[in-house]
Protein backbone atom coordinates (compact mmCIF):
# COMPACT_ATOMS: atom_id res chain seq x y z
CA UNK A 1 0.00 0.00 0.00
CA UNK A 2 2.61 2.30 0.88
CA UNK A 3 4.49 2.11 -2.34
CA UNK A 4 0.99 2.56 -4.36
CA UNK A 5 0.64 5.74 -2.80
CA UNK A 6 4.27 6.63 -2.91
CA UNK A 7 4.53 6.18 -7.11
CA UNK A 8 0.70 7.39 -7.18
CA UNK A 9 2.60 10.71 -5.63
CA UNK A 10 5.14 10.88 -8.06
CA UNK A 11 3.34 10.15 -11.05
CA UNK A 12 1.14 12.97 -9.73
CA UNK A 13 4.29 15.50 -9.20
CA UNK A 14 5.01 13.83 -12.97
CA UNK A 15 2.13 15.08 -14.53
CA UNK A 16 1.93 19.24 -12.51
CA UNK A 17 5.71 19.42 -13.67
CA UNK A 18 5.02 18.63 -17.03
CA UNK A 19 1.86 21.18 -17.16
CA UNK A 20 3.99 23.74 -19.09
CA UNK A 21 6.07 21.65 -21.34
CA UNK A 22 2.03 20.51 -22.44
CA UNK A 23 0.77 24.43 -22.55
CA UNK A 24 3.82 25.38 -24.43
CA UNK A 25 2.61 22.82 -27.66
CA UNK A 26 4.64 19.31 -26.58
CA UNK A 27 3.08 16.27 -26.06
CA UNK A 28 2.29 14.55 -22.79
CA UNK A 29 4.67 12.13 -23.73
CA UNK A 30 7.31 14.35 -24.87
CA UNK A 31 7.06 15.97 -21.96
CA UNK A 32 7.45 13.03 -19.30
CA UNK A 33 10.54 12.38 -21.34
CA UNK A 34 12.20 15.54 -21.04
CA UNK A 35 11.91 15.40 -17.28
CA UNK A 36 13.35 12.18 -17.18
CA UNK A 37 16.50 13.36 -19.16
CA UNK A 38 16.43 16.44 -18.29
CA UNK A 39 15.85 17.89 -14.71
CA UNK A 40 13.95 14.69 -13.10
CA UNK A 41 12.47 17.30 -11.28
CA UNK A 42 9.62 15.26 -9.23
CA UNK A 43 12.29 13.40 -7.88
CA UNK A 44 14.56 16.39 -6.97
CA UNK A 45 11.85 18.16 -5.10
CA UNK A 46 11.34 15.70 -2.94
CA UNK A 47 14.87 15.06 -2.19
CA UNK A 48 14.66 18.94 -1.70
CA UNK A 49 11.65 18.51 0.78
CA UNK A 50 13.97 15.54 2.78
CA UNK A 51 16.77 17.36 2.58
CA UNK A 52 14.57 20.22 4.82
CA UNK A 53 12.93 18.21 6.95
CA UNK A 54 16.21 16.77 8.07
CA UNK A 55 17.43 19.89 8.60
CA UNK A 56 15.32 21.55 10.75
CA UNK A 57 14.85 18.60 13.14
CA UNK A 58 18.46 17.95 13.05
CA UNK A 59 18.64 21.46 14.81
CA UNK A 60 16.15 21.11 16.81
CA UNK A 61 15.86 17.98 18.79
CA UNK A 62 18.86 18.92 21.21
CA UNK A 63 16.61 21.65 22.91
CA UNK A 64 13.28 19.79 22.82
CA UNK A 65 12.63 18.40 26.18
CA UNK A 66 10.53 15.81 28.05
CA UNK A 67 8.36 16.70 30.81
CA UNK A 68 6.97 14.47 33.76
CA UNK A 69 5.29 16.25 36.54
CA UNK A 70 3.75 14.25 39.88
CA UNK A 71 1.10 16.28 42.03
CA UNK A 72 0.51 16.92 45.53
CA UNK A 73 0.83 13.52 47.97
CA UNK A 74 -2.84 12.40 49.54
CA UNK A 75 -2.86 11.00 53.28
CA UNK A 76 -5.64 9.22 54.09
CA UNK A 77 -7.04 6.94 56.92
CA UNK A 78 -8.30 3.68 56.20
CA UNK A 79 -11.35 4.20 58.96
CA UNK A 80 -13.84 7.32 59.07
CA UNK A 81 -11.63 9.70 57.59
CA UNK A 82 -10.68 7.45 54.53
CA UNK A 83 -14.74 8.19 53.05
CA UNK A 84 -15.56 11.12 55.16
CA UNK A 85 -12.19 13.16 55.34
CA UNK A 86 -11.81 16.63 54.05
CA UNK A 87 -9.28 15.18 51.50
CA UNK A 88 -10.86 12.12 50.52
CA UNK A 89 -11.83 11.47 46.66
CA UNK A 90 -14.14 9.32 47.97
CA UNK A 91 -16.29 11.61 49.82
CA UNK A 92 -18.40 12.22 47.00
CA UNK A 93 -20.04 8.72 46.70
CA UNK A 94 -20.01 8.30 50.68
CA UNK A 95 -21.59 11.44 51.53
CA UNK A 96 -22.40 12.35 55.15
CA UNK A 97 -24.94 9.09 55.28
CA UNK A 98 -24.71 8.99 59.65
CA UNK A 99 -25.02 5.44 59.27
CA UNK A 100 -22.21 4.89 56.83
CA UNK A 101 -20.12 7.13 59.25
CA UNK A 102 -20.83 5.05 62.36
CA UNK A 103 -19.65 1.74 60.40
CA UNK A 104 -16.17 3.39 60.10
CA UNK A 105 -15.63 4.96 63.42
CA UNK A 106 -16.42 1.61 64.68
CA UNK A 107 -14.26 -0.11 62.74
CA UNK A 108 -10.66 -1.37 64.64
CA UNK A 109 -8.26 1.15 65.90
CA UNK A 110 -5.48 -1.03 64.22
CA UNK A 111 -7.40 -1.27 60.77
CA UNK A 112 -7.49 2.90 60.50
CA UNK A 113 -3.71 3.33 59.65
CA UNK A 114 -2.63 5.91 57.62
CA UNK A 115 -2.20 5.21 54.13
CA UNK A 116 -0.54 7.07 51.26
CA UNK A 117 -2.55 7.59 47.84
CA UNK A 118 -0.14 7.31 44.74
CA UNK A 119 0.38 10.33 43.32
CA UNK A 120 -1.04 11.97 40.02
CA UNK A 121 1.44 11.88 37.49
CA UNK A 122 1.47 13.88 34.00
CA UNK A 123 3.74 13.71 30.81
CA UNK A 124 4.43 16.65 28.50
CA UNK A 125 6.65 18.11 26.35
CA UNK A 126 8.39 21.76 26.08
CA UNK A 127 11.57 23.67 24.35
CA UNK A 128 14.31 25.58 25.77
CA UNK A 129 13.52 29.50 24.75
CA UNK A 130 16.44 30.70 27.08
CA UNK A 131 19.96 29.35 27.09
CA UNK A 132 20.29 30.78 30.99
CA UNK A 133 17.95 27.54 31.58
CA UNK A 134 14.47 28.46 30.68
CA UNK A 135 11.76 26.43 29.22
CA UNK A 136 8.24 27.19 27.49
CA UNK A 137 5.50 24.47 27.55
CA UNK A 138 1.47 24.58 28.56
CA UNK A 139 0.04 25.51 31.22
CA UNK A 140 -1.77 22.62 31.90
CA UNK A 141 1.11 20.61 31.63
CA UNK A 142 2.83 21.72 34.86
CA UNK A 143 -1.04 23.21 36.58
CA UNK A 144 -1.05 21.97 40.36
CA UNK A 145 2.30 19.51 40.17
CA UNK A 146 4.38 19.71 42.99
CA UNK A 147 7.31 18.54 41.59
CA UNK A 148 8.24 19.38 37.66
CA UNK A 149 11.17 16.87 36.17
CA UNK A 150 12.79 18.04 33.12
CA UNK A 151 14.44 15.70 31.03
CA UNK A 152 16.86 16.51 28.29
CA UNK A 153 17.04 15.67 24.96
CA UNK A 154 20.80 13.71 26.28
CA UNK A 155 18.79 12.08 28.58
CA UNK A 156 20.00 14.57 31.24
CA UNK A 157 17.55 15.34 34.61
CA UNK A 158 16.26 17.93 36.25
CA UNK A 159 13.48 19.35 38.55
CA UNK A 160 12.34 22.69 37.66
CA UNK A 161 12.99 24.93 40.19
CA UNK A 162 10.75 27.96 39.07
CA UNK A 163 7.14 27.76 37.54
CA UNK A 164 5.00 30.09 36.40
CA UNK A 165 2.11 29.70 34.03
CA UNK A 166 -0.90 31.37 32.97
CA UNK A 167 -4.19 29.77 32.86
CA UNK A 168 -5.55 32.36 30.18
CA UNK A 169 -3.54 31.58 27.68
CA UNK A 170 -2.62 28.01 28.68
CA UNK A 171 1.14 29.40 28.33
CA UNK A 172 4.21 27.99 31.26
CA UNK A 173 7.42 28.88 32.18
CA UNK A 174 9.81 26.30 34.17
CA UNK A 175 13.33 27.34 35.03
CA UNK A 176 15.52 24.84 35.79
CA UNK A 177 18.73 26.85 36.27
CA UNK A 178 22.14 27.70 34.05
CA UNK A 179 22.70 23.90 32.39
CA UNK A 180 25.68 23.33 30.57
CA UNK A 181 24.90 22.67 26.77
CA UNK A 182 21.85 24.25 26.95
CA UNK A 183 20.49 25.33 23.10
CA UNK A 184 17.52 27.75 23.01
CA UNK A 185 15.25 27.25 19.65
CA UNK A 186 14.31 30.35 17.64
CA UNK A 187 11.24 32.05 17.93
CA UNK A 188 9.13 32.89 14.62
CA UNK A 189 6.60 35.22 13.76
CA UNK A 190 3.47 33.14 13.64
CA UNK A 191 1.28 36.45 11.65
CA UNK A 192 3.33 35.74 8.39
CA UNK A 193 2.56 31.78 8.52
CA UNK A 194 -0.39 31.15 6.02
CA UNK A 195 -2.56 27.96 5.39
CA UNK A 196 -1.00 25.57 3.42
CA UNK A 197 2.66 26.37 4.60
CA UNK A 198 4.86 22.95 6.17
CA UNK A 199 5.75 22.85 9.39
CA UNK A 200 6.78 20.42 12.10
CA UNK A 201 5.35 19.41 15.15
CA UNK A 202 7.90 18.16 17.67
CA UNK A 203 7.57 16.73 21.08
CA UNK A 204 7.12 13.20 23.16
CA UNK A 205 3.60 11.78 22.35
CA UNK A 206 2.63 8.35 24.23
CA UNK A 207 6.74 8.91 26.13
CA UNK A 208 8.06 8.65 22.62
CA UNK A 209 11.05 10.82 23.66
CA UNK A 210 11.72 13.20 20.17
CA UNK A 211 9.28 12.00 17.78
CA UNK A 212 8.60 14.35 14.96
CA UNK A 213 5.61 14.65 12.83
CA UNK A 214 5.06 16.89 9.63
CA UNK A 215 1.58 18.77 7.96
CA UNK A 216 0.70 22.01 7.12
CA UNK A 217 -1.15 24.81 8.38
CA UNK A 218 -4.72 23.77 7.93
CA UNK A 219 -6.43 26.97 9.09
CA UNK A 220 -5.70 30.34 11.51
CA UNK A 221 -7.75 31.99 13.89
CA UNK A 222 -9.42 28.91 15.77
CA UNK A 223 -11.27 29.01 18.59
CA UNK A 224 -12.76 25.71 19.72
CA UNK A 225 -13.64 27.17 23.48
CA UNK A 226 -10.90 24.77 25.14
CA UNK A 227 -9.28 27.81 26.34
CA UNK A 228 -10.26 31.63 27.66
CA UNK A 229 -7.75 33.23 25.09
CA UNK A 230 -7.66 31.23 21.75
CA UNK A 231 -6.26 32.26 18.14
CA UNK A 232 -5.03 28.90 17.55
CA UNK A 233 -3.32 27.72 14.55
CA UNK A 234 -4.31 24.56 13.24
CA UNK A 235 -2.84 21.99 11.74
CA UNK A 236 -3.03 18.37 10.29
CA UNK A 237 0.69 17.70 11.89
CA UNK A 238 0.23 14.36 13.65
CA UNK A 239 -0.19 16.37 17.95
CA UNK A 240 -0.89 13.10 20.61
CA UNK A 241 -1.26 12.93 24.15
CA UNK A 242 2.09 14.08 25.68
CA UNK A 243 2.69 16.47 22.61
CA UNK A 244 1.38 19.22 24.80
CA UNK A 245 3.99 22.11 25.46
CA UNK A 246 6.40 20.83 22.20
CA UNK A 247 7.01 23.20 19.56
CA UNK A 248 4.98 23.85 16.16
CA UNK A 249 8.15 24.75 13.62
CA UNK A 250 8.69 26.47 10.25
CA UNK A 251 10.85 25.11 7.80
CA UNK A 252 13.51 27.53 8.49
CA UNK A 253 13.71 26.21 11.97
CA UNK A 254 11.67 28.68 13.78
CA UNK A 255 9.35 28.04 16.60
CA UNK A 256 5.92 29.40 14.97
CA UNK A 257 3.43 28.25 17.72
CA UNK A 258 3.08 25.78 20.78
CA UNK A 259 1.32 22.78 20.17
CA UNK A 260 -1.51 22.59 22.75
CA UNK A 261 -4.99 20.35 22.03
CA UNK A 262 -5.75 18.12 19.94
CA UNK A 263 -9.70 17.38 18.32
CA UNK A 264 -10.32 14.34 18.80
CA UNK A 265 -13.00 10.68 18.48
CA UNK A 266 -10.70 8.38 20.33
CA UNK A 267 -8.16 10.29 22.21
CA UNK A 268 -5.35 9.96 19.40
CA UNK A 269 -4.56 11.41 16.27
CA UNK A 270 -7.20 12.45 13.64
CA UNK A 271 -5.60 15.27 11.75
CA UNK A 272 -6.77 18.06 13.60
CA UNK A 273 -4.46 20.14 16.15
CA UNK A 274 -4.14 23.22 17.58
CA UNK A 275 -1.27 25.57 18.17
CA UNK A 276 -0.91 28.43 20.40
CA UNK A 277 0.17 31.04 18.00
CA UNK A 278 4.17 31.94 19.03
CA UNK A 279 3.46 35.71 18.91
CA UNK A 280 1.02 35.22 21.85
CA UNK A 281 2.81 33.03 23.64
CA UNK A 282 6.30 35.01 23.73
CA UNK A 283 4.17 38.11 24.85
CA UNK A 284 2.92 35.82 28.02
CA UNK A 285 5.83 33.69 28.47
CA UNK A 286 8.16 37.72 28.47
CA UNK A 287 5.61 38.72 31.47
CA UNK A 288 6.01 35.58 33.19
CA UNK A 289 10.14 35.66 32.83
CA UNK A 290 9.83 39.01 34.36
CA UNK A 291 7.20 39.90 36.71
CA UNK A 292 5.72 36.37 37.87
CA UNK A 293 2.22 37.16 36.21
CA UNK A 294 0.57 38.56 33.05
CA UNK A 295 -0.91 42.32 32.96
CA UNK A 296 -3.57 42.48 30.35
CA UNK A 297 -5.33 45.96 29.05
CA UNK A 298 -8.79 46.32 29.81
CA UNK A 299 -11.70 48.34 27.46
CA UNK A 300 -14.91 47.20 29.67
CA UNK A 301 -17.30 45.90 26.41
CA UNK A 302 -19.19 43.23 26.06
CA UNK A 303 -18.72 42.41 22.30
CA UNK A 304 -19.99 40.10 19.60
CA UNK A 305 -19.63 38.88 16.07
CA UNK A 306 -20.82 40.43 13.27
CA UNK A 307 -23.17 37.67 11.15
CA UNK A 308 -24.29 37.73 7.90
CA UNK A 309 -27.89 39.43 9.43
CA UNK A 310 -26.20 41.58 11.61
CA UNK A 311 -23.96 42.87 8.89
CA UNK A 312 -26.77 44.17 6.59
CA UNK A 313 -28.15 45.89 9.42
CA UNK A 314 -25.13 47.74 10.44
CA UNK A 315 -23.39 48.21 7.32
CA UNK A 316 -20.35 46.52 7.32
CA UNK A 317 -18.96 43.05 5.71
CA UNK A 318 -19.83 39.52 7.64
CA UNK A 319 -16.68 39.10 10.22
CA UNK A 320 -15.28 42.90 9.98
CA UNK A 321 -15.33 44.39 13.27
CA UNK A 322 -16.69 43.49 16.66
CA UNK A 323 -20.26 45.10 17.63
CA UNK A 324 -20.40 46.55 21.03
CA UNK A 325 -23.46 44.96 22.76
CA UNK A 326 -23.29 46.63 26.37
CA UNK A 327 -20.60 49.30 27.98
CA UNK A 328 -19.54 48.72 31.39
CA UNK A 329 -19.82 51.22 33.92
CA UNK A 330 -16.66 52.81 35.47
CA UNK A 331 -14.84 51.23 32.45
CA UNK A 332 -12.68 52.60 30.18
CA UNK A 333 -14.95 52.41 27.22
CA UNK A 334 -17.20 54.47 29.31
CA UNK A 335 -14.89 57.26 29.47
CA UNK A 336 -14.27 57.19 26.10
CA UNK A 337 -18.58 57.32 25.49
CA UNK A 338 -18.43 54.17 23.62
CA UNK A 339 -22.23 53.36 22.83
CA UNK A 340 -23.78 49.84 22.59
CA UNK A 341 -24.40 49.23 19.02
CA UNK A 342 -20.83 50.66 18.38
CA UNK A 343 -19.04 48.33 15.31
CA UNK A 344 -15.41 49.04 16.26
CA UNK A 345 -13.54 48.21 13.12
CA UNK A 346 -9.55 48.96 13.90
CA UNK A 347 -7.63 49.59 17.20
CA UNK A 348 -3.97 50.92 17.22
CA UNK A 349 -3.86 50.50 13.40
CA UNK A 350 -5.00 47.15 13.18
CA UNK A 351 -8.01 45.95 11.50
CA UNK A 352 -10.47 43.78 13.97
CA UNK A 353 -11.91 41.00 12.40
CA UNK A 354 -14.46 39.58 15.22
CA UNK A 355 -14.16 39.25 18.88
CA UNK A 356 -10.85 37.15 19.09
CA UNK A 357 -9.41 39.81 17.30
CA UNK A 358 -10.22 42.53 19.31
CA UNK A 359 -9.85 40.64 22.64
CA UNK A 360 -6.07 39.68 21.32
CA UNK A 361 -5.30 42.84 20.16
CA UNK A 362 -6.18 45.20 23.48
CA UNK A 363 -4.89 42.82 25.67
CA UNK A 364 -1.59 42.93 24.45
CA UNK A 365 -1.48 46.70 24.58
CA UNK A 366 -0.09 49.31 27.18
CA UNK A 367 -1.98 49.65 30.45
CA UNK A 368 -2.10 53.55 30.81
CA UNK A 369 -2.15 54.52 27.40
CA UNK A 370 -4.15 55.93 24.85
CA UNK A 371 -5.24 54.30 21.63
CA UNK A 372 -7.69 55.42 18.81
CA UNK A 373 -10.39 53.14 18.22
CA UNK A 374 -12.08 53.60 15.06
CA UNK A 375 -15.90 52.68 14.84
CA UNK A 376 -18.69 52.91 12.76
CA UNK A 377 -22.08 54.57 14.28
CA UNK A 378 -24.80 55.16 12.90
CA UNK A 379 -23.47 54.53 9.37
CA UNK A 380 -20.76 57.27 10.26
CA UNK A 381 -16.89 56.45 10.78
CA UNK A 382 -15.16 57.88 13.63
CA UNK A 383 -12.17 57.90 15.45
CA UNK A 384 -12.17 57.43 19.20
CA UNK A 385 -9.54 57.94 22.16
CA UNK A 386 -9.40 55.30 24.85
CA UNK A 387 -6.99 55.07 27.38
CA UNK A 388 -6.96 51.59 28.79
CA UNK A 389 -6.84 49.94 32.05
CA UNK A 390 -5.86 47.37 34.11
CA UNK A 391 -7.80 43.90 33.47
CA UNK A 392 -10.04 43.41 36.90
CA UNK A 393 -9.73 39.82 38.48
CA UNK A 394 -13.32 39.16 37.77
CA UNK A 395 -15.16 40.71 35.06
CA UNK A 396 -18.81 41.68 35.38
CA UNK A 397 -21.35 43.93 34.97
CA UNK A 398 -22.61 46.46 37.80
CA UNK A 399 -23.59 43.77 41.06
CA UNK A 400 -27.37 43.15 41.16
CA UNK A 401 -29.90 43.16 44.17
CA UNK A 402 -29.82 39.44 45.34
CA UNK A 403 -32.12 40.46 48.00
CA UNK A 404 -35.07 41.77 46.21
CA UNK A 405 -38.21 42.26 48.68
CA UNK A 406 -41.87 40.96 47.00
CA UNK A 407 -43.34 44.16 46.64
CA UNK A 408 -46.51 44.57 45.31
CA UNK A 409 -46.28 46.93 42.63
CA UNK A 410 -49.01 46.72 39.96
CA UNK A 411 -47.92 45.00 36.89
CA UNK A 412 -47.93 47.21 33.50
CA UNK A 413 -50.52 45.81 30.92
CA UNK A 414 -48.76 43.86 27.97
CA UNK A 415 -48.76 44.94 24.12
CA UNK A 416 -49.01 42.70 21.92
CA UNK A 417 -46.82 42.92 18.18
CA UNK A 418 -48.45 39.80 16.56
CA UNK A 419 -46.72 40.14 13.25
CA UNK A 420 -43.29 40.03 15.24
CA UNK A 421 -44.36 37.34 17.91
CA UNK A 422 -44.48 38.79 20.94
CA UNK A 423 -45.63 40.95 23.77
CA UNK A 424 -43.23 43.85 25.26
CA UNK A 425 -44.09 46.11 28.98
CA UNK A 426 -43.04 48.33 30.80
CA UNK A 427 -40.53 47.26 33.32
CA UNK A 428 -41.75 48.06 36.40
CA UNK A 429 -38.55 48.48 39.10
CA UNK A 430 -39.58 45.44 41.47
CA UNK A 431 -40.29 43.04 38.32
CA UNK A 432 -36.65 43.86 37.12
CA UNK A 433 -35.10 43.41 40.08
CA UNK A 434 -37.22 39.85 40.70
CA UNK A 435 -35.92 39.20 37.26
CA UNK A 436 -32.11 39.63 38.22
CA UNK A 437 -32.03 43.04 36.45
CA UNK A 438 -31.13 46.37 38.51
CA UNK A 439 -34.59 48.71 39.40
CA UNK A 440 -33.35 51.22 36.87
CA UNK A 441 -32.95 48.65 33.61
CA UNK A 442 -34.25 51.08 30.22
CA UNK A 443 -36.08 49.07 28.26
CA UNK A 444 -39.38 47.09 27.56
CA UNK A 445 -40.24 43.87 29.01
CA UNK A 446 -40.31 40.53 26.40
CA UNK A 447 -43.35 39.31 28.67
CA UNK A 448 -44.54 36.39 25.92
CA UNK A 449 -43.01 35.27 23.13
CA UNK A 450 -45.12 33.08 20.25
CA UNK A 451 -43.46 29.60 19.76
CA UNK A 452 -41.88 29.33 16.28
CA UNK A 453 -42.25 33.27 15.37
CA UNK A 454 -39.83 35.75 14.12
CA UNK A 455 -39.19 37.05 17.58
CA UNK A 456 -38.67 32.91 18.83
CA UNK A 457 -36.33 32.01 16.24
CA UNK A 458 -34.22 35.34 16.50
CA UNK A 459 -33.64 34.25 19.80
CA UNK A 460 -36.08 36.05 21.96
CA UNK A 461 -37.11 35.05 25.17
CA UNK A 462 -39.62 36.21 27.82
CA UNK A 463 -38.32 37.64 30.50
CA UNK A 464 -35.75 39.38 28.76
CA UNK A 465 -35.38 43.45 28.24
CA UNK A 466 -35.87 45.00 24.56
CA UNK A 467 -33.17 48.42 25.10
CA UNK A 468 -32.73 49.22 21.65
CA UNK A 469 -34.74 49.16 18.19
CA UNK A 470 -32.30 49.86 15.23
CA UNK A 471 -30.59 52.91 17.02
CA UNK A 472 -33.25 54.13 19.12
CA UNK A 473 -33.15 53.56 23.09
CA UNK A 474 -36.76 52.45 23.91
CA UNK A 475 -37.88 52.96 27.69
CA UNK A 476 -41.76 52.07 27.42
CA UNK A 477 -44.07 49.58 25.11
CA UNK A 478 -45.27 52.49 23.47
CA UNK A 479 -41.88 54.23 22.40
CA UNK A 480 -41.40 50.68 21.22
CA UNK A 481 -44.32 50.84 19.19
CA UNK A 482 -43.13 53.73 17.51
CA UNK A 483 -40.44 52.73 17.11
CA UNK A 484 -41.38 49.87 14.88
CA UNK A 485 -43.27 51.24 12.67
CA UNK A 486 -42.66 51.49 9.19
CA UNK A 487 -39.90 48.79 9.81
CA UNK A 488 -39.92 45.68 7.37
CA UNK A 489 -39.31 42.26 8.65
CA UNK A 490 -38.32 41.25 5.58
CA UNK A 491 -35.47 43.60 6.12
CA UNK A 492 -35.33 42.51 9.35
CA UNK A 493 -35.12 44.77 12.73
CA UNK A 494 -32.35 45.00 14.31
CA UNK A 495 -32.67 45.30 18.57
CA UNK A 496 -30.40 45.12 21.59
CA UNK A 497 -31.86 42.04 23.82
CA UNK A 498 -30.52 41.80 27.18
CA UNK A 499 -30.68 38.93 29.38
CA UNK A 500 -29.59 38.09 32.88
CA UNK A 501 -26.33 37.39 31.76
CA UNK A 502 -25.20 40.14 29.12
CA UNK A 503 -26.48 42.23 26.05
CA UNK A 504 -26.42 41.29 22.50
CA UNK A 505 -28.11 42.59 19.22
CA UNK A 506 -30.40 40.33 17.02
CA UNK A 507 -31.94 41.01 13.80
CA UNK A 508 -35.82 39.73 13.88
CA UNK A 509 -37.06 38.53 10.18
Amino acid sequence: MRFARDHRNWLLAIVASSGLAVAAGMSFRDSVIADQTVGKAPIGHGRSMTTAFRDVTKEALPAIVSIETRGKQVELTSGAAAPFGEDSPFREFFGDDPRLKEFFERMPKERQTPRQVPRSRGMGSGFVIDESGVIMTNSHVVRDAEEVKVTLHDGREFIGTDIKHDPFSDVAIVRIGKVEGLKALPLGDSDRMEIGDWVLAVGNPFGLRGTVTAGIISAKGRGPGIAQREDFLQTDAAINPGNSGGPLLNLDGEVIGLNTAISSRGGGNDGVGFAIPINMAKWVARQLIDDGAVQRAFLGVSIQPVDSKLAKQFGVSVGEGAIVSNVMPDSPAANAELRPGDVIVRVNGHDVRGPRGLQNVVEQLEVGKSYDLVVLRDGDRRTIPVTLGDMPERLALAGRDDHADSGSESTPPADEFSEIGLEVQDVAPEVAKQLGFEADVQGVLVSDVKANGPAHEAGIRAGQIIEKVGSRSVASAKEFRQAIEGLSLEDGILMLVRSTEGARFVVVQ
